[in-house]
């Protein structure tokens, strides 16, 4: 799992008050800065092109191998087509994944000594990190519109409706911030790109097998259903695949414990990586 280190831009002017105008310290402050610092990331990402080529290539590798090599020995669940069932866990892996890309940036911002420029202007606190975070959402949805793309050319297809199918992406885009968070406090605990990649290695990719991306839970060994059952990929999976593809998924329980799974990645990585920043 490789990412491109990319470019940076100097911390831009554009970040300070106006010229007469008394800076605040309220909401508003804080979303104006955030939207500065996400402008800032999304220029960055557009001068290097092949982060997003490279973040496709791999889920694009899966899809091929598990759709055309491994698919005929392999079954969905029930009346489920196997192309349905492992795409809508290849948008979950894809997004999983990518959030080591956030880390890899703000790594790369900290061993350049971006951040400490950064930190030295009027800015709010934390508006750097959800500035990136957000910048990633943004970067997320395109990756994801792509990935449906290339499935509905597999055989893909949406069977619960256009509802389902918004609410699914939906979804997939609030747990793609949610573990950006991860990767934010990992990318400024390690602070090299070449560690964060590292450390991301063994953390992820138990977290995207040990789950029910790529088969169902049932066909595992008992010990290790425990485990995937509460493995929140799986949950996230379990609701992606409720709303994308109707029955014979359940659908509240599993977007109610793929909501709570979110909203505690952000309750207990957000708060260790603003700390981290402030130690920086």
């Amino acid at each position: 799992m490789t990412a491109t280190t990319p470019r940076h831009e100097p911390a831009s002017a554009s970040l300070q008050a106006p010229a007469g105008e008394v800076r605040g310290s309220g909401s508003l402050w804080a979303l104006r800065d955030t939207w500065a610092m996400t402008r800032r990331n999304l220029r960055t990402s557009a001068r290097q092109p092949q982060l997003l080529v490279f973040a496709l290539v791999q889920p694009v590798i899966f899809i091929l191998l598990f759709r055309y090599v491994f698919g005929g020995a392999i079954a969905g669940p029930g009346p489920v087509d196997y192309v349905d069932f492992l795409l809508t866990g290849i948008f979950v892996q894809t997004i999983t994944i990518g959030a080591v890309q956030t880390g890899v940036g703000l790594s790369e911002d900290a061993s350049k000594g971006v951040i400490d420029r950064l930190k030295s202007m009027p800015i709010t606190r934390g508006a750097v990190l959800a500035g990136r975070v957000c910048a990633d959402l943004v970067r997320n949805a395109g990756v994801v519109a792509v990935m449906v793309a290339v499935g509905y050319l597999v055989g893909f297809e949406f069977t619960n409706g256009v509802l389902g199918a918004v609410l699914a992406v939906l979804v997939l885009l609030l747990w793609g911030f949610a573990f950006s968070w991860v990767g934010a406090f990992l990318g400024l605990a390690l602070r090299t790109p070449e560690a964060v990649q590292a450390a991301s290695f063994p953390l992820v990719f138990p977290l995207v097998f040990a789950s029910s991306i790529f088969v169902p839970v049932e066909t595992m060994p008992g010990w290790l259903q425990a485990f995937v059952q509460v493995n929140p990929i799986s949950l996230v999976t379990g609701a992606v695949r409720a709303l994308a593809l109707g029955e014979p998924f359940e659908l509240m329980p599993d977007l109610a414990w793929a909501a709570l799974a979110s909203v505690v990645v952000v309750a207990v990585f957000a708060p260790l990586a603003i700390r981290r920043y402030q130690r920086l």
